[in-house]
């Protein structure tokens, strides 16, 4: 590897994990307990849903590939997780499982510990990493750092909203939604997200774009 890498992407990840932490250090116990938009989730279950796992960043460099990658960006990642028959669509229930389970596991604290020190830490051992270095992948077969990043981006902004929905609070970076907001209208085919966007009608076939 050529040394750190400036990574803007990344700097805008550990600023919403940040976020994530600071709002979580100040709910009380019932605050934890509030029920969020997601239907059966309470704030406890989305913030296990979102806190980075370290283990799963010791595992990247282990998964570290040689030549390009299939999948370059985030959004490409969630047109393969969105298309008809996806894992957003298959495995939803499991998803929603796993996280109900993993705050049962989890304790506020321990999550509040993953976003405010554990996920940054692991970012930034990952540092020497470029973007663009590919990586294996179960679904995908492969994909670059960079799109794993993106993607952690959106989640932990989109998610950022549904927390500030149920909780309040001040909204995400500003950097943050424009990034999420231009991903996510990369996912979908251009003319019909042109055509939704200027009123011609079929908002209905392109939104939502992601499950």
């Amino acid at each position: 590897m050529n040394g750190r890498q400036v990574d803007p992407v990344r700097a805008m990840l550990a600023e919403a994990w940040a976020s994530w932490a600071e709002r979580g250090a100040a709910f009380s116990a019932r605050e934890w307990g509030r029920l969020t938009r997601l239907p059966g989730w309470t704030v406890h279950e989305l913030y296990a849903h979102v806190a980075p796992v370290p283990e799963m960043f010791a595992g990247l460099r282990e998964a570290l590939l040689d030549g390009p990658a299939e999948v370059v960006d985030g959004a490409g990642v969630l047109r393969a997780y969105n298309r008809p028959g996806g894992i957003a669509h298959t495995a939803a229930g499991q998803v929603a499982d796993a996280a109900k389970e993993s705050a049962r596991l989890a304790e506020p604290a321990l999550l509040v510990a993953r976003f405010g020190v554990e996920g940054p830490a692991a970012l930034e051992e990952l540092a020497d990493v470029p973007p663009g270095t590919a990586v294996a992948h179960p679904l995908l077969g492969s994909v670059t750092i960079g799109a794993l990043g993106e993607v952690a981006l959106m989640e932990a902004t989109v998610h950022l909203l549904d927390l500030i929905a149920a909780a309040g609070g001040p909204p995400p970076a500003g950097d943050a939604l424009h990034f999420t907001r231009a991903m996510l209208a990369e996912v979908a085919d251009p003319v019909a997200f042109i055509e939704a966007a200027a009123g011609r009608g079929g908002a209905g076939s392109v939104l939502p774009v992601i499950r």
